[in-house]
C-alpha cells in the first residue's frame, strides 16, 4: 500500500471508530474540510475539534469504504482522490453518502498530515 493511501485509510478508520483525537492529531493546524451534515466549511484544527464535539455524539454506526484510490506525491505535498461509500446513523436516521473525495496532504516533520478533505456527495441515480 502506498504511503499517502495508508494515511488516508488510517484517517477513515479513525473516523469509523469515532476516534476524533486521532483525526485532529493527523490534521494540520490550518486543515479544511467540507461537512455534508452541517453544510459548511471547517477551516482550522480548532473548528474541527468544535465540530466533532458538536456532531460526534449524534453519529453512530459509521462504516466507510474507499474505492478507486489514486495518489500523487510532489515532495512535501500529496493528493489522494478516491470514491467514498459511507453509512452512518445521524440522530437515529440512516444516512448513506456516495462521494468522489479529495484529500490533500502535507509532509510536516517527516509525517503526512491532512490539509484538506473535500467530498461531493452525489444522489443515487434514478
Amino acid at each position: 500500500m502506498a504511503e499517502l493511501e495508508a494515511t488516508v485509510r488510517k484517517l477513515m478508520d479513525a473516523f469509523d471508530r469515532k476516534d476524533f483525537d486521532t483525526i485532529t492529531a493527523m490534521a494540520t493546524d490550518d486543515a479544511q474540510a467540507v461537512d455534508e451534515i452541517s453544510r459548511r466549511w471547517i477551516r482550522s484544527g480548532k473548528e474541527l475539534d468544535e465540530y466533532f464535539a458538536e456532531v460526534g455524539p449524534a453519529i453512530e454506526d459509521l462504516s466507510s469504504e474507499l474505492n478507486d484510490l489514486h495518489e500523487r506525491n510532489w515532495g512535501d505535498t500529496g493528493l489522494v482522490t478516491c470514491w467514498l461509500e459511507q453509512d452512518y446513523l445521524f440522530d437515529g436516521v440512516q444516512e448513506h453518502v456516495s462521494a468522489p473525495t479529495t484529500v490533500v496532504l502535507r509532509r510536516i516533520d517527516g509525517e503526512w498530515r491532512i490539509a484538506l478533505i473535500h467530498s461531493v456527495p452525489l444522489s443515487e441515480a434514478d
